[in-house]
């Protein structure tokens, strides 16, 4: 009989197999999510900016350093002040924000306070091609030029993982490599048995990438894509810019990119300069500390960098009044979006008074069941199960309470267990919690739900006022919506 492999421990993958499945499964899980939730998103002609927004907001990390991010300077260029992710898509578009999610959650994964020195270099030389690239493709005219961000940044995904991974193999390796008498590519081999391009393309199979970035990672010689071009000039720039590159080298790069951008060798030589500055920037906001010195190494500082976020976080407060205010202009603006609305009303919610669990569920055409519309911040075992609540009339349970009250409900843990029926108890447990039913024509649609099912943290009187105002919001949208004959 055949025994079944056993899988490889984190400190011994002796193949190119076991270096995939590690990095994939046991060091870069959040990434391994999040590229199959963005590309079964982005791929789905059914889905669109709320089921986006609905999966950022389900990583509280991702949605901080995301919002951190699309009120950088390099981002958000004219400043319009985004508090909440469903109007980032909307301001920066679905195309910058997969940019940004992707890149995020990258460097969540590896950057760690292990990361060593030749990581370090890995991650900024990533970083500045990225940047580079990009504003190469941006001067031409490219239609995505976040692809090509995108596709600079990953194009050594394996490389960079490794390093950040490595232990003993990687000391191994580091001490050829600084004997000098060895190529790269032969100590690789000499150590692991592999090239690390090979661990590129296995991630890049692995993690299905595709398009512009799978090009990238594969380096296809035969590959003529002008915008690879853009791509490998970025990667070029970062190896003239280093402090003992060759002058002829540096002069040649300088015309490639005027050739194809049309700019003059001046202005390309400021926008080389100005976009080393927002590489080291960006590299900081990304939370690599270490990568972004080395970018500056050997540019001047940037200046102004206190000075370039909009805003630091609100408080929950200030948060709360932020979105309100964006609401108000939703209901205020003409045509009403009404799926953006509610989408705004549950991340108010969930972020803006401190929810670790909140849902939109819809009454069934039979009004016999509630189910899931969206759902934040809930733990699952698979991505596609759903959250159905059966209704019972007599007694009635939670939820057709809380459908049969205009007013909203606060249950605390101890309140009448004959409210709580053993599903209701199996799928949310006895946590404090707040409901508020949703109307459509005088007629209940469906209800909010939230609770601190994780933090344990008290609800308050405060906290049940903000939350009955954000679903009066959501019902005055729903009334305004009918009224335009939606």
């Amino acid at each position: 009989m055949n025994k079944t492999p056993t899988v490889p421990t984190v400190a011994d993958p002796s193949t190119l197999e076991d270096w995939t499945h590690m990095l994939r499964e046991q060091e870069m899980p959040i990434f391994s999510s999040t590229v199959q939730t963005i590309h079964d998103i982005i791929g789905d002609e059914r889905k669109g900016a709320m089921d986006l927004a609905t999966a950022i907001l389900q990583d509280p990390n991702l949605t901080a350093k995301l919002l951190k991010l699309s009120n950088s300077l390099y981002y958000n260029p004219y400043r319009k002040k985004i508090v909440t992710v469903s109007r980032a898509i909307v301001i920066l578009g679905i195309d910058v924000i997969r940019e940004l999610v992707l890149a995020c959650s990258f460097f969540e994964a590896i950057l760690s306070p292990r990361n060593k020195r030749r990581a370090h270099e890995e991650i900024a030389q990533a970083i500045h091609a990225a940047v580079h690239a990009k504003a190469i493709a941006v001067a031409t005219g490219d239609d995505y030029p976040e692809e090509v961000f995108i596709a600079a940044l990953l194009q050594n995904i394996g490389r960079i993982a490794f390093w950040c991974f490595c232990r003993e193999q990687g000391e191994r390796l580091e001490a050829l490599l600084a004997d000098g008498h060895i190529p790269q590519d032969v100590a690789e081999r000499q150590v692991l048995g592999f090239k690390l391009s090979e661990l590129d393309v296995s991630l890049c199979r692995s993690w299905n990438l595709k398009g512009l970035i799978e090009e990238a990672i594969r380096k296809h010689p035969q590959v003529m894509d002008p915008r690879m071009r853009i791509v490998n000039l970025g990667c070029e720039v970062v190896g003239v810019l280093k402090e003992k590159a060759d002058p002829k080298s540096y002069d040649a790069c300088l015309e490639r990119i005027t050739a194809i951008t049309g700019q003059t060798r001046d202005e390309v030589k400021q926008s080389l300069r100005t976009h080393t500055d927002a590489a080291a920037h960006i590299a900081r906001q990304f939370g690599a500390v270490e990568a972004a010195e080395l970018i500056q190494r050997k540019a001047r500082r940037f200046a102004e960098e206190a000075s370039t976020a909009i805003a630091a976080v609100p408080d929950r407060k200030e948060l709360q009044f932020q979105i309100l205010q964006e609401i108000s202009g939703i209901l205020s603006g003409g045509t009403l979006d009404i799926s953006f609305l509610l989408e705004m009303v549950l991340e108010g919610i969930q972020r803006g008074i401190g929810m670790d669990r909140t849902m939109f569920a819809v009454l069934s055409p039979d009004r016999a069941t509630l189910r899931e519309k969206v759902a934040l911040g809930w733990r699952r075992d698979s991505p596609l199960q759903t959250i159905a609540f059966p209704l019972i009339q007599s007694p009635p349970n939670l939820f057709q309470q809380a459908l049969d009250s205009r007013e909203g409900d606060w249950i605390s843990s101890d309140h009448d267990g004959r409210l709580r029926t053993a599903h209701d108890v199996a799928v949310v447990g006895r946590h404090p919690c707040f409901l508020m039913s949703m109307y459509s024509e005088d007629k209940p649609i469906g209800l909010i739900y939230c609770d601190r099912a994780y933090t344990g943290q008290p609800l308050t009187e405060e906290d049940f006022r903000a939350f009955r105002h954000f679903v009066q919001q959501a019902n005055i949208g729903l009334a305004l919506y009918r009224l335009q004959g939606r």
